[in-house]
Formats: C-alpha cells, sequence, structure tokens
C-alpha cells in the first residue's frame, strides 16, 4: 500500500482549517456541507475501502455532491489527509484519574494508540514525521507528556519516551492489520495458511539440524494455530518496554519521587 504523507499542503490554509479559524463557506457552497462534514466522509471512505480509495471524488461521491462543491471547504487532498488525522486522535480517551502513576498512565494510552489503530488501519499508512499540527492532535502530545511529568526524566527524555511508546504501538499495530488483511485478500486463514505448509514442511524441516527453532516453532505454532499472535506479542512488548522505562527512571539519583498530579 502506498504510504501518504500529512503536512504536504499549503501550511496556512491547512492550520487555518485545523484549527477552525475560517470556516465560513462562500455562498457558492452547498448548505448542508461543512468542514465537519467532508472530514467525517473521507474518514468513513477510508476505513471502509483503504487510504488508496480516499480521492475529493470519491469523498464527494461519498456524500452525494458534485466533486467541485468540495474544493469550496478543503483546498484538496492533502489538507483533507491533516484534517482526517488530527480529527481522528480526537477520539482517544483522556482520563486524569488513572491508576498506577505513570506506568499505568502510559499503558492506558498505548491500548489507546492501538485501538485507534485498529478502528482507522488507514493511520498506518500515514507518514507523520511533520505531524498535522491541529488541536488534537497537539492536546494528544500534551496528554502523553503530562502522564510521565514529574517522574525524574528530562524534557528530552520525556519526549523519547512518547516517541519509543508511539513508535512500539504504531509497529505492533501495523503487523496485527497486515495479518487481518493477509486473511481477507487471500482468502486463506493463518491455520489453514499453517497446515497448507505442513506436510512439505515435515519433509526438508530437520529438527537436529534447526533444534531451537524447531522446538520453539512447535511450541508457538500450537499455542497460537498460526505463526504468530499480533495480540499476545503486543502485550508482552508493552510490557517490557514500561519495564524499561521503570529502569531507567530508578537510575535517578536521588530518586525523583512522581509529584501529585493538577
Amino acid at each position: 500500500m502506498t504510504t501518504e504523507y500529512t503536512g504536504a499542503g499549503d501550511p496556512a490554509r491547512s492550520l487555518a482549517l485545523l484549527w477552525r479559524t475560517r470556516e465560513k463557506a462562500s455562498r457558492k457552497g452547498k448548505p448542508d456541507l461543512s468542514v465537519d462534514r467532508v472530514v467525517r466522509a473521507a474518514i468513513e471512505v477510508a476505513d471502509a475501502d483503504g487510504l488508496a480509495a480516499l480521492s475529493m471524488r470519491r469523498v464527494a461521491e461519498h456524500l452525494g455532491v458534485g466533486t467541485m462543491s468540495l474544493y469550496t471547504y478543503v483546498p484538496g487532498k492533502a489538507e483533507l489527509l491533516d484534517l482526517m488525522l488530527d480529527s481522528v486522535y480526537g477520539e482517544a480517551a483522556q482520563p486524569s484519574d488513572v491508576e498506577g502513576g505513570w506506568r499505568g498512565r502510559l499503558e492506558l494510552i498505548a491500548r489507546e494508540k492501538w485501538a485507534l489503530y485498529q478502528r482507522h488501519p488507514w493511520i498506518l499508512y500515514v507518514a507523520t514525521s511533520r505531524p498535522p499540527l491541529g488541536p488534537n492532535v497537539t492536546a494528544s502530545y500534551e496528554y502523553e507528556l503530562a502522564a510521565i511529568d514529574g517522574a525524574g526524566l528530562s524534557d528530552l527524555e520525556m519526549d523519547s519516551v512518547v516517541t519509543l511508546i508511539s513508535s512500539y504501538v504504531h509497529g505492533a499495530a501495523r503487523g496485527a492489520v497486515d495479518a487481518a488483511q493477509a486473511e481477507q485478500r487471500t482468502g486463506m486463514t493463518d491455520e489453514q495458511w499453517w497446515w497448507a505448509h505442513a506436510p512439505y514442511l515435515a519433509k526438508v524441516m530437520d529438527p537436529t539440524r534447526f533444534p531451537v527453532s524447531s522446538r520453539v516453532g512447535t511450541a508457538a505454532g500450537e499455542a497460537y494455530g498460526a505463526a504468530s499472535a499480533p495480540q499476545p506479542a503486543f502485550e508482552f512488548g508493552l510490557q517490557r518496554i514500561l519495564d524499561g522505562i521503570e529502569t531507567l527512571i530508578g537510575t535517578r539519583t536521588p530518586p525523583h519521587p512522581e509529584q501529585p498530579r493538577t
């Protein structure tokens, strides 16, 4: 699948739309359309058919209007993509009373991101090295930093922790989505794929030559019914990353107690 890039549109027009500083449409605009409705329709198209299906024409068809009607509200696909991404980022829960201190908060953030990717898998194919600087993306970054604030890390370390969590969840979710799409596109479940290969593997795989991989692969295959299991792998990796962050915080001398959150 082709990767799309955020931040490719006109900066002034994108920011004006993201922050809704200029939302009123011209008189030529269709009365029942709005920026929000166009964005929602675009998200519905991407959710249903993937990012490759997204175009101004496809969104217009989904809304039942002419393509040119959309340009009254959104300049083009580049700006629309920024709006879509910022919009879905606003779906994540951001409770202030999470048990377990910084670790509990980071775990919640990771799980919210995982769930967001399952709802909108197209996000995984949008490169955000130049993120849309909208209100929801900004609020998300603020919330994630606040989760670790007061734990004794420097500002740069806090930023690195947030990046580490985000990158890990993105990679794990990408693998999970790819696995799900493989079944959809091939019409074969992981278990069916495994058993189709099993007779041939039995002939060529020599346990004496590959003793460890044979043992571990057999155990994993019996446990998961597949070559891998995205959900258990995500859970295992998340806890190990949180363990590592906890170790880092524990190296601070003297230990810096977490400050009460206001």
